[in-house]
């Protein structure tokens, strides 16, 4: 098995993200790379720092060039950073010195990366947003269609009262739309320029520095923070905090899932569940166990960006290193398991009768609560639940359901409005009508 399953070709159908890994290739890092090199130049131009014509040749260059990633392989391991080795061989590629010298004027490594970063997860940050948005269609749809399709609901594994479909689908969705809130308010945070030079003070560029960043972040498309970030990866942090929360609501989905798949229970149908190598009648909860899956790495994962925040002085390799190790396989991940929660919501089918069953085993315990709460209109609270318990022991034992025993000893009892939903099928088309209302 190989170590990254992302970059596999056996496993990456299951746990990759096309899409999302696409910016978290060699190439990809370098293109966004070679295109802050490029504005770069230009702005410094446009300010007079570096000659005009320079400048014009350079961000044309930084457009044209291709450099192979693995030519930069050798000097990358030795300084730890690959920019030492991209200036070195785009200043060779371009073939006129007397322009190339200008080349990356003032800036550091961490800027030019940091900046190509901020690039890529405005890319990411577009793809999520979108996908959000549609597997929020498919759930609101999901839940306005079975928000009075009856089913039991759980608490500790234990049926406890009636819910419907609808609601337990509204309660996947609810969390995903705060999430694409949350989302959308810090894509700015994400998408900021980085420019400090060596220490983050642009002592380099003298005066004309702050003009440089701000011209530079309007060229790019980004945001000026108004000052070096180099050792504050708060927003990067908040982000990948952000991942593990979205994280916890799709694997929690597909946990009810598993549950609601398993034998014996039944009440939903996954098209094209996955088969075992030796038993014909297994239709395994494949896609629901990738979704778990990926959340708890997901979690994990965001958990070791945070440790990744703590930079010593000004800037930190060995934290920036860990940031490396873990932020490209964390956004991978987070894009498979909003992209396998979307196929999911598209082949989930309950199965009405089955949720009936489980709603209405003969006994009526379902609606020991409800009878408790009627009962409790005649005599003080605790007596009506001591009454109500003593009868559900009874019933537990065999002979008569819970409705039997309420029969034979409160004939007069009122249960007309006991044993329903709830409030389940108003929250159900609520979720439904949020959903349109907001995308």
């Amino acid at each position: 098995m190989p170590a990254a399953l992302a970059d596999s070709p056996l496993y990456r159908r299951l746990f990759s993200d096309e899409a999302t890994a696409a910016l978290f290739t060699d190439s990809a890092e370098i293109r966004a790379m070679l295109l802050v090199e490029g504005a770069l130049a230009r702005v410094q131009g446009q300010l007079g720092l570096i000659p005009k014509e320079s400048a014009a040749y350079i961000e044309r260059s930084a457009r044209e060039v291709q450099i192979d990633p693995a030519a930069l392989a050798d000097e990358t391991a030795t300084n730890g950073v690959p920019v030492p080795a991209l200036v070195a061989a785009f200043r060779k590629a371009m073939q006129a010195p007397e322009h190339a010298q200008y080349l990356h004027w003032g800036a550091t490594s961490q800027d030019i990366m940091d900046s190509g970063l901020a690039l890529r997860l405005s890319r990411v940050v577009e793809l999520w947003d979108a996908r959000l948005q549609a597997l929020l269609n498919l759930l609101a749809q999901l839940a306005l269609q079975h928000a009075d399709l009856p089913m039991a609901a759980r608490t500790y594994g234990q049926v406890a009262t009636p819910t419907s479909f609808g609601a337990v689908v509204a309660g996947w969705g609810r969390p995903l739309l705060r999430h694409l809130q949350r989302l959308r308010a810090l894509a700015p945070d994400l998408a900021m320029v980085s420019l400090g030079g060596a220490a983050g003070t642009l002592s380099a560029m003298g005066a004309e520095g702050p003009s440089v960043r701000k011209a530079l972040a309007e060229a790019l498309n980004l945001a000026d923070p108004g000052q070096s970030w180099h050792a504050e990866r708060d927003r990067i942090d908040a982000f990948a905090a952000w991942m593990a929360g979205l994280a916890a609501s799709l694997g929690k989905m597909g946990e009810d899932l598993i549950l609601m798949a398993q034998s014996g229970i039944e009440e939903i149908l996954i098209e094209g569940a996955g088969g075992s190598s030796t038993m014909p009648q297994k239709q395994n909860p494949v896609g629901p166990s990738v979704l778990v899956a990926l959340a708890r790495q997901i979690i994990a994962l965001a958990a070791t960006m945070q440790g990744a925040g703590l930079h010593r002085q000004q800037r930190d390799g060995a934290a920036w290193f860990v940031e490396w190790l873990t932020l490209p396989q964390l956004c991978i991940s987070t894009g498979a398991c909003l992209a396998r929660a979307a196929e999911l919501s598209a082949k989930i089918t309950p199965q009405p009768a089955a949720m009936a069953r489980q709603l209405d085993d003969g006994s009526g315990l379902i609606h020991a609560e409800a009878y408790s709460f009627a009962l409790a209109r005649h005599m003080p609270r605790p007596e009506a639940q001591a009454r109500i318990k003593a009868l559900c022991a009874e019933t537990q034992k065999g002979g008569l359901s819970l409705s039997q025993l309420i029969a034979r000893d409160f004939p007069d009892l009122d249960l007309s409005d006991a044993g329903g939903p709830g409030t389940a099928p108003a929250e159900a088309r609520a979720f439904a009508a949020n959903v349109n209302a907001q995308i």
